[in-house]
């Protein structure tokens, strides 16, 4: 059996550093078990989150939605790629219909094989995230942007991600694009919190059941996975 986990709103709180005392429970489990990571941030998120350590305990860590893949210190694949300027323009045209108040920068971030879009943006503190967060649950703007995105342009896929932002890529290469690696037999277990249609776990998630592979568990935080993982879940 093998494991491959989400972090933000599963192995920790989104944007925030594992729990301590669940990091020592976890780090044992990986490494008594094959443990993957896949992320929608980057190397560098990922470490300052869950640590060093535990990174590279972990026998693979997919980043960027497996667009930037590590093995502990080993980069072991990339891909290279660049948002079109007419999506560019479309996700910038979003931002001015918004009617969200607060604007922080960094509101399209480049990433290996994907950009995240954000109307709050990136470099907003965590209250500001907070007053997003709200905001999007009562006008569900993200799943409105994301969905408009699509029907603009099919040959990529744009999907809700985290608290704030909307991942987007060449279609395909979400997380789903990770079982490449995994083969008949493997045994999956996948834990994520955005199994919804548009959500980033959702790609991966189906893709496990349609080929077989596997079970995904939709959580709702590294409480209930610890939980999970205490019961022995199989």
């Amino acid at each position: 059996m093998k494991y491959i986990f989400d972090i933000d709103g599963t192995l920790t709180p989104s944007r925030e550093k594992i729990d301590l005392d669940f990091l020592k429970f976890f780090y044992d489990f990986v490494l008594t078990n094959e443990v993957y990571l896949v992320t929608g941030s980057n190397r560098e998120k990922t470490i300052e989150q869950i640590g060093l350590s535990l990174y590279c305990a972990c026998k693979r860590v997919y980043n960027c939605a497996g667009n930037d893949v590590y093995e502990g210190d080993l980069h072991y694949y990339r891909t290279e790629w660049e948002l079109p300027e007419d999506a560019k323009r479309f996700l910038l045209d979003e931002l001015d219909y918004s009617t969200f108040p607060v604007r922080t920068g960094n509101h399209i971030e480049k990433r290996p094989g994907c950009v995240n879009f954000s109307i709050v943006g990136r470099g907003a503190n965590w209250e500001e995230r907070s007053v997003y967060k709200e905001y999007d649950a009562d006008k569900n703007e993200r799943s409105d942007i994301a969905a408009r995105f699509n029907d603009h342009f099919p040959e990529l896929y744009a999907f809700v991600g985290g608290e704030t932002g909307i991942d987007i890529s060449v279609k395909g290469a979400d997380k789903s694009q990770i079982l490449r690696d995994f083969k008949d037999g493997d045994d999956l277990r996948f834990f994520g919190d955005r199994m919804e249609e548009d959500g980033n776990d959702y790609p991966l998630a189906i893709a496990i059941a349609q080929n077989h592979l596997g079970y995904a568990f939709k959580v709702d935080g590294y409480k209930e996975v610890w939980k999970m993982l205490k019961m022995g879940i199989r």
